[in-house]
């Protein structure tokens, strides 16, 4: 596994045939593409240019630009606008279980669920790394219908599937934009709107048709069948939002697949999920690859390793950093979770670093009001590791233990194709395996499963949709610290289940329209 972490860092900075780019990608017709020359002449060259070309695609999700961490493929900052940092951003901090506190105009809108415009930054570059990352899989895309490699068919599903990932958080994140293909790619007129069930379909589709042609293995990094089968799992168990449908029963059975058909078994020790040495995880379906020295970034789990740690309380060394940001925390809300974190035998329940930090979030800018989480570090689980200032974790962006949550909701759901007692054993599974007590299945409700889910989760960038999905991120039924600008938690309105379209965007576009309540 190492070696083939390894090997795609290496084709990912390596090729010198891959352009940096530097332009804004509001404009979703005009981005250029990473390929410079002819595929025949890339081919020419270098035999791996379609392999470089597309670990780039791969490296969309978790890298600012092919030239180091202060180098960027778009017009945004470097260090603040990555992908893996926006989800994180939007899914985590903007949901309740994690707060940060640095008081950046935009983030601190984020982290308070409060005063979201069309203006935040935050917002811009999430919807500009989606309409970067498609228009470069449309290129390469369009280049291969004309030329022969090998694993053609195989090179193809892959690229839909990074180009489906990326939808799908447009889907998610702002519920319409534009679709752009292959067959569009490089007109010179705005594409018309595309909605939500117009997108949703189109993901659908995509992967139903490559969801065969994927391996069951691939190298390290890569998409396979069963990162194919998560994704539409995940897309059909959030369809009653996207759609107005539910399609618990599909989702139902993609989860069931990832579980019975894939080559993944539960990692036995719960912190080696999140540890240095995690590309050795049969846990992993799909990760987000990161390297203190290869691919370098201030987007990927860096991010979230040094943003939990400051000298003043934690110590950098016993996680192998050695640069605390003192940005994030947790809130009660997820270590609440837990009960007494002091007698839990829960060892999820252990991370979150305590020592000199108060309970109660009373000022969410103050370090010391709420707990740290320690759960992502940059020790390796196993042997030795040397401290660094970036991290070398990979991003678990599909695990099994999720597949295994999503099958439960549905059957508790009452998803055609489930099973209450194998719901329940799979759960318990998944807590047993952090020594966690089992539970029965008269316990096993749908509240049990969206605590069980931050529990399990949290700080992995599903926690925003999933409170959507369970009728608990607005309104007032659900309340949580600095929910709303206000300590306790206030009401927020039902537009916030949707981030407005980025100014920029409305303007590179005149067919788009603002999401309602936001104009």
């Amino acid at each position: 596994m190492k070696n083939m972490k390894n090997n795609i860092l290496k084709l990912l900075f390596g090729l010198l045939v891959l352009s940096a780019l530097n332009t804004g990608c509001t404009d979703d017709l005009n981005t250029k593409p990473l390929i410079e020359l002819s595929l025949e002449e890339l081919l020419a060259q270098d035999p791996l240019a379609v392999e470089g070309i597309l670990s780039r695609l791969y490296g969309s999700f978790a890298l600012s630009g092919a030239d180091g961490p202060g180098s960027s493929d778009i017009s945004d900052d470097a260090g603040e606008s990555p992908f893996l940092r926006g989800i994180v951003n939007l899914q985590d901090f903007a949901a309740d279980g994690m707060k940060n506190r640095w008081g950046d105009n935009g983030l601190d809108q984020l982290t308070t669920t409060s005063d979201w415009t069309p203006e935040n930054k935050f917002f811009r570059y999430l919807y500009n790394r989606i309409f970067f990352t498609i228009p470069q899989c449309n290129n390469l895309l369009a280049i291969l219908q004309n030329v022969d490699i090998e694993n053609k068919e195989g090179v193809i599903s892959e690229v839909r599937f990074i180009r489906a990932l990326a939808n799908y958080y447009l889907i998610d994140v702002f519920g319409k934009g534009v679709l752009i293909t292959e067959d569009n790619f490089g007109e010179t007129e705005a594409l018309p709107e595309a909605s939500r069930i117009e997108l949703f379909n189109f993901v659908e589709a995509e992967l139903l048709a490559i969801e065969p042609l994927l391996p069951a293995s691939n190298t390290y990094g890569r998409a396979t069948k069963g990162a194919a089968q998560m994704l539409l799992a995940k897309l059909y168990l959030n369809a009653e939002v996207y759609t107005q449908t539910p399609r618990y029963s599909e989702a139902a059975s993609f989860a069931n697949k990832v579980i019975t058909e894939g080559n993944y078994t539960l990692a036995s020790d719960f912190v080696s999920i999140f540890s240095a040495d995690n590309h050795n995880s049969t846990e992993i379906i799909f990760p987000l690859i990161a390297d203190a020295q290869v691919s370098r970034s201030y987007g990927n789990t860096t991010y979230i390793v040094n943003g939990s740690l400051l000298a003043d309380t934690t110590p950098l060394s016993q996680f192998g950093a050695t640069e605390g940001w003192g940005g994030h925390r947790a809130t009660k809300a997820w270590y609440g979770l837990f009960g007494d974190l002091n007698t839990s035998t829960d060892v999820r329940a252990s991370l979150f670093w305590t020592t000199g930090h108060n309970y109660e979030m009373e000022d969410y800018k103050q370090w010391r009001d709420g707990y740290p989480s320690v759960k992502f570090r940059n020790t390796s689980f196993l042997g030795t590791s040397l401290a660094s200032s970036f991290s070398p974790t990979d991003f678990p962006l599909f695990r099994l233990a999720d597949a295994y949550l999503m099958y439960a909701e549905c059957a508790v759901r009452g998803a055609t194709g489930t099973d209450m007692g194998t719901a329940v054993q799979r759960v318990n599974e998944v807590r047993n395996r952090s020594n966690a007590s089992s539970i029965t299945q008269g316990q096993l409700t749908l509240q049990f499963i969206i605590d069980e889910r931050g529990r399990e989760l949290n700080l992995e960038g599903h926690r925003r949709t999933d409170l959507i999905r369970f009728g608990m991120f607005t309104g007032n039924t659900y309340l949580w610290p600095w929910k709303g600008g206000m300590r306790n938690g206030t009401a927020i309105p039902n537009t916030y289940n949707l981030y407005p379209i980025p100014s920029a965007a409305l303007l590179a576009n005149p067919n788009l329209t603002q999401n309602p309540g936001y104009n």
